[in-house]
């Protein structure tokens, strides 16, 4: 494999022997590198390399990695990693319900980190391998509802529209994608881009926050329906409107 072709990763910490240590560690392994001490820096990095994930310090001087993941999120949907010396599973929910793919506490190994880093890697892969099979799919209409892929704009029947965080949308695309079909917490973990650890749970909130905003009544839903033991089914028929071939 050519150098051009190897993950780059960004390493964003305002400890220098932390950010030499990753660096080193991921050089020695088969990945490229970018370091940063802060947000100014990593914006930089980011316009001046093609970034492939960021592994990010939840508690830095000034602006918090808290805020940074919460900006690079709104602006893509690159892959995120946070990496924080505090225990507090608060912190570690925050960090993931704001879009990061997954959560390391310090001290750690970086071996571990590096076999967090591929599995993350492999998983967006996999995802953009799952989303190009749907690039012919322009819309998803249900009972009144439409969803439109390329703008992500959900419309009600009454022509309001919803604004979806990305879990949200990339979970609504899955059941839409599939109605009638059991999808496993795995599946939608996957989707929804959240690391399957101990934070199983996570899913449920995520799909309780769509419910809210889709369901007439979230704890009756008639839409996006609990199979108990297997997973989550939704319910109804599904209209996919195809691209328009120009």
């Amino acid at each position: 494999m050519s150098n051009e072709n190897l993950p780059h990763v960004l390493v964003v910490d305002d400890d220098p022997a932390i950010r030499t240590l990753i660096a080193d560690y991921l050089l020695e392994n088969d990945m490229r590198v970018a370091a940063a001490a802060n947000g100014k820096e990593m914006a930089a990095a980011l316009k001046e390399h093609a970034i492939d994930l960021i592994v990010l310090d939840l508690r830095m001087p000034g602006e918090d990695g808290m805020q940074i993941a919460r900006r690079v999120r709104d602006q893509s949907s690159l892959p995120i990693i946070i990496v924080s010396g505090r225990l507090d599973e608060a912190d570690r929910v925050m960090a993931l319900e704001l879009g990061a793919d997954d959560y390391v506490t310090k001290p750690f190994s970086p071996r571990e980190l590096l076999a967090r880093i591929r599995t993350v890697l492999r998983r967006t892969a996999a995802s953009q391998t799952l989303i190009g099979r749907q690039l012919d799919v322009r819309a998803y209409r249900f009972a009144g509802w439409e969803l439109n892929i390329g703008t992500r704009k959900l419309t009600t029947p009454g022509g309001e529209r919803i604004e979806l965080t990305n879990g949200e949308f990339s979970l609504l695309s899955a059941f839409l994608s599939a109605p009638g079909r059991v999808l496993s917490r795995d599946r939608l973990l996957e989707a929804s881009r959240l690391y399957d650890d101990v934070f199983d749970r996570s899913i449920d909130v995520q799909i309780l926050r769509l419910r809210r905003k889709i369901e007439e009544d979230a704890s009756t839903p008639q839409f996006i329906k609990t199979e108990r033991g297997a997973g989550y089914v939704f319910a109804v028929p599904v209209e996919k409107l195809s691209s328009v071939a120009l």
